[in-house]
């Protein structure tokens, strides 16, 4: 049981506090209302260049990591379709430096032509090393625009092309922090050997003077529901054939969700699951399968995968894959098998919440979505998942006319 107190500044940022006496490390963990979503479509991965911008240092700390390090602690961020996430850890006596950095860079970044220009330089090495020049690194960028055709899901945290950050000025990147990195659009949460009325006294002093910015409304379009099936076909330079289907399903934490993301176990998770077993143990056409939910805060998708063997013909891999999706829907899971992938998913949330860090990111991630209890209580959601619900919320969504299908071969030598 992870128990907390919280407070609300009168600047509107928001502080969750859990106590670990357990542990001689505190974490502090900063999360922005703003990710890939939140972005133009002609000026993406801007929420992405940005996190980078955050560690070029603010105007009364040159560089960010330097204090940090002398204090003994360490840190690094995320940034995905929803939000952008900072986060480090330090002993607890130094406690203060955290709140020090992490106000500092809230209230005035020190933007700089020179840390621009090498922010963006990294981003752009990121995007071809990492997507451009891997193998199968561009998939997502042909899948999202296929599945979803208005809503800003379509492009990735990276962006659509190379071109929008390397155009990014000044002026768009000042724009970008005045809009979205506010006290009243974060949440922030601190766990470890601290008591609430220290961390209070600390934000109080840190956190107060920076100014409310504007109120972030967000109006995005909603994605049509898809009617019909999509398909497209790439031929690259790349190891195998592969094949990556999406099916459109609810946002995370509607109760579809659950049990959609308990199917997504049932059929590609472990040496057991439906999918392995079928496909690359027993007939040997793919080399690797996977399915998964991206648990977006907005609907999302439903996403299987695989590479098919080398030799194998990849029609036959593309229909035995169909056929053993078929079966899996024809029929109920069986309880054994279903309260196996259950005690999974609770292990999982168990074994998320040890360390300090990892309940800070939580803590913050569920305040974002509106409870913060939900870090105690997520695992019953999917406790409560039904066979029979499982087998009708499947059926409803994994059918064809609801998929886009990405057809990823080999060129010919």
């Amino acid at each position: 049981m992870v128990t907390f107190d919280s407070f609300t500044l009168s600047n509107g940022l928001r502080f969750f506090v859990h106590r670990d006496v357990s542990s001689p490390i505190v974490a502090m963990n900063v999360l922005y209302d703003v990710g890939a979503r939140d972005e133009h479509p002609d000026q993406t991965g801007f929420a992405h260049l940005f996190e980078h911008l955050m560690f070029g240092g603010s105007v009364n700390i040159p560089r960010y990591d330097e204090p940090l390090q002398m204090a003994g602690g360490q840190n690094n961020a995320f940034t995905n379709s929803d939000i952008t996430n900072y986060y480090l850890t330090l002993p607890a006596q130094n406690i203060e430096t955290a709140f020090w950095l992490e106000s500092d860079r809230m209230l005035n970044l020190a933007f700089s032509a020179k840390s621009l220009e090498v922010q963006r330089q990294v981003v752009v090495e990121e995007f071809r090393q990492n997507y451009l020049n891997q193998p199968y690194g561009d998939a997502w960028f042909i899948l999202r625009p296929l599945a979803y055709k208005v809503h800003p899901y379509q492009w990735s945290t990276i962006g659509k092309e190379i071109s929008h950050i390397e155009k990014a000025t000044m002026e768009d990147v000042k724009s970008f922090y005045a809009r979205f990195y506010n006290p009243n659009n974060a949440i922030v949460s601190i766990v470890g050997n601290v008591e609430t009325h220290q961390a209070q006294k600390l934000a109080e002093k840190w956190f107060t003077p920076i100014p409310a910015g504007p109120v972030n409304r967000r109006l995005l379009p909603a994605e049509p529901q898809q009617t019909q099936a999509r398909f497209v076909e790439t031929k690259q330079k790349v190891p195998a054939h592969a094949i990556y289907k999406a099916w459109h399903i609810p946002a995370y934490l509607e109760d579809e969700y659950f049990a959609l993301s308990l199917a997504a176990n049932l059929l590609a998770s472990g040496r057991s699951s439906i999918l392995y077993r079928e496909l690359v143990m027993r007939k040997s056409l793919f080399a690797e399968i996977s399915a998964f939910t991206t648990g977006n805060l907005d609907p999302g998708l439903f996403v299987i995968s695989g590479k098919v063997m080398p030799g194998v013909d990849f029609d036959k891999a593309v229909t035995a894959l169909n056929e053993t999706l078929m079966r899996f829907l024809d029929k109920k899971p069986s309880p054994s098998s279903l309260q196996k992938v259950k005690n999974k998913m609770e292990t999982i949330e168990v074994f998320d919440n040890i360390s300090v860090l990892d309940k800070a990111m939580n803590l913050a991630m569920y305040a974002h979505l509106g409870d913060a209890n939900l870090i105690n209580t997520i695992s019953r959601k999917y406790r409560d998942v039904q066979a029979q619900e499982l087998y009708e919320t499947t059926n409803l969504f994994l059918n064809e006319s609801n998929c886009s299908t990405l057809y990823y071969l080999k060129e010919d030598e």
